[in-house]
């Protein structure tokens, strides 16, 4: 009976399959898991958002003398977006809400940093 006991408590620490990852309602997350889930599928379409318009901007711009410095902050941009949200979590460490917590941060700071790269894209 124990063993039965371990082993069903071992499963429950399983991460979540993916095909219920899919069915979180992100609109109205009710768990902890599924706003940590939702923040990270928020982070990653801000990501997908920053890689096209850089994509854009790296056409626009490779090769002419504005592109080395906008090339040279966007290597230091990363690691500063790192850090920085990862401080933004640090009080929350061991706790169910520093996932939450980190990729919001990630999500907004990446939108922030995609409007700048936008607003370059417009600049002569």
């Amino acid at each position: 009976m124990i063993r039965v006991f371990l082993l069903l408590a071992g499963l429950a620490l399983l991460p979540m399959p993916a095909q219920a990852q899919q069915d979180i309602d992100c609109k109205n997350p009710q768990t902890q898991m599924a706003m940590n889930i939702c923040a990270d599928r928020d982070y990653q379409t801000a990501d997908e958002d920053l890689n096209t318009v850089w994509a854009e901007l790296r056409e626009a711009r490779q090769g002419r003398p504005s592109w080395q410095p906008i090339l040279d902050a966007q290597r230091l941009w990363i690691p500063f977006r790192d850090a920085h949200c990862e401080s933004e979590a640090a009080p929350y460490e061991g706790g169910s809400i520093q996932p939450l917590i980190r990729s919001s941060c990630l999500a907004a700071v990446t939108q922030q940093r995609t409007a700048q790269l936008r607003d370059l894209l417009i600049q002569p």
